[in-house]
């Protein structure tokens, strides 16, 4: 039921960009969703498909694109991916340290619009 909530806004959010460039029809939605989110990328079209009906975002299609988890170590400031699997082991590739931050991963964003 997640994403059906996360669906609505992204519409909102879809709906309220089209009505202020004066477009007619929404093509294409693209999106980033973090490597961390339990967003299913199924569900979320699911859910756009059946809440856009009679909208100019009626029949457009999500492109969803994951993005990786981000790791900055808090005792040298180095950035760096992180394996959804190694989340809770990782250490900082510099200098081996163990406090980290979370940059990225859990995001979901909306990257920019098709439109007629």
């Amino acid at each position: 039921m997640h994403e059906l909530q996360v669906t609505e806004r992204i519409l909102d959010i879809v709906l309220e960009h089209a009505r202020r460039g004066a477009a007619t029809r929404v093509v294409r939605v693209h999106l980033t969703i973090g490597d961390l989110s339990d967003l299913e990328a199924e569900w979320i079209q699911h859910y756009f498909d059946y809440l856009s009906r009679g909208t100019p975002a009626d029949g457009a299609r999500l492109e969803v694109r994951r993005s990786p988890i981000v790791a900055r170590c808090e005792d040298c400031d180095a950035e760096f991916e992180v394996p959804r699997e190694a989340l809770g082991s990782a250490r900082c590739g510099e200098c081996g340290g163990s406090d980290l931050a979370l940059v990225s991963g859990r995001e979901y964003r909306i990257d920019h619009l098709e439109v007629l």
